[in-house]
């Protein structure tokens, strides 16, 4: 699916969606290798080759995530008034994930998020009627008329709301508590929908988007969609695409993120992060404590391996120093001078017997004189 360059930089993780806007005014930005500078250009990671400052951008893998907001915290991932964000919530998510629509800055309860544009696009889209299930406190005794036109649809300014699912749960005084299903995400709908019947809402917190629910989660953490709720979802309203044992699967179940009431940080990043600080200090301290024995122990064992070697190493050049001449000295004195000796005492005979007699020759003598001599010789003791 095509999408904005500035969504797809922003996505990458390369910056923000702004600074991808300047990213590409300024030329930095590269599709299927020709510069794009305009901010309405569009591509896809699938089938396009988009390149930021030279570097090849690749689509990262699915992520969904399911958030206890709490209140009093924005959904969305900047604030401009410095109120609290999901982002500092979602800050242990290993890929850069986005509110799929959003809650109230009072409201509380489930809200995912996810980096797959085509998931958040599909579960937003008014077509799906995605249900959303929230529990309210509104001031006032609601009896059942009251509650049948909230559930027929109410008129607002932009039109009557579309019938919804009431449930009546309890009056607290003159304050009543019930439930409701909506299939629509206008903007503050349920508070616009207490004001105009005349019961303002006091407490709203959503129970479950798309049948996917908070249980287990603490206000401020988060968990991984596990693979049956994916498969749910794409049997019922077509995203995602695909099906696979995305990022957190193996952490499906496991419970992340800020519990901002206690002020614990438990995100994974976090976690990890000070598990390494903890071992790097425990060593540190281990290496303080018994780090000058060790090193004065693998000091001393060292040193005699050296010393050992080197002694050994002039021993044997000493031995090789004492003995060498005289072997040296015995080769040129015993060994050298026989075998020349012997070659010199019986060639010149030779030589003086053919030289004498030169008439005589081995191919005139008889077979018998020509090997009387090496008889003679071989039977001598």
């Amino acid at each position: 699916m095509q999408e904005r360059l500035q969504k797809i930089i922003a996505r990458a993780g390369v910056s923000s969606r702004r600074a991808a806007e300047e990213l590409i005014t300024s030329g930095r930005v590269r599709v299927n290798g020709r510069v794009v500078n305009e901010l309405g250009a569009k591509a896809d990671l699938r089938d396009d080759k988009v390149e930021v400052d030279g570097r090849r951008l690749t689509a990262p893998p699915p992520v969904y995530i399911v958030l206890h907001k709490p209140r009093n915290v924005v959904s969305t991932m900047s604030d401009p008034e410095g109120r609290p964000t999901v982002a500092e919530l979602l800050s242990g998510v290993d890929a850069r994930v986005y509110p799929v629509g959003r809650l109230d800055f009072a409201t509380s309860g489930v809200l995912l998020a996810t980096n797959d544009g085509a998931f958040s696009q599909g579960m937003l889209h008014p077509r799906k009627g995605v249900p959303k299930t929230y529990v309210l406190k509104v001031s006032g005794r609601m009896d059942g008329a009251d509650l049948e036109a909230w559930e027929t649809g109410v008129q607002l300014e932009d039109g009557k709301t579309r019938p919804a699912h009431v449930h009546f749960l309890r009056h607290e005084e003159d304050k009543t508590w019930f439930e409701i299903t909506i299939t629509e995400g206008r903007n503050q709908q349920l508070r616009r929908m207490g004001e105009a019947t005349g019961f303002p809402v006091m407490r709203l917190a959503r129970l479950s988007f798309a049948g996917i629910t908070s249980e287990g989660l603490r206000p401020g953490q988060w968990r991984h969609l596990t693979v049956s709720e994916l498969q749910d979802l794409r049997e019922e309203f077509g995203v995602p695409k695909r099906v696979r044992s995305a990022e957190g699967a193996a952490n499906a179940g496991r419970v992340f993120g800020k519990i901002k009431a206690r002020g614990q940080d438990r995100s994974p990043r976090t976690e990890s992060r000070r598990a390494d600080d903890r071992g790097v200090r425990e060593r540190a301290h281990q290496r303080d404590d018994a780090g000058p024995p060790k090193r004065t122990q693998r000091e001393e064992h060292a040193a005699p391996k050296r010393t050992h070697r080197r002694d050994s190493a002039t021993n044997e050049r000493t031995q090789r120093g004492e003995h060498a001449p005289a072997k040296r000295t015995q080769r040129r004195d015993v060994e050298t001078p026989a075998k020349r000796t012997r070659p010199d005492e019986q060639a010149p005979a030779k030589r003086t017997q053919r030289r004498d007699n030169p008439s005589i020759g081995r191919s005139q003598r008889s077979a018998d004189e020509a090997r009387e001599p090496r008889k003679a010789r071989a039977r001598r003791p």
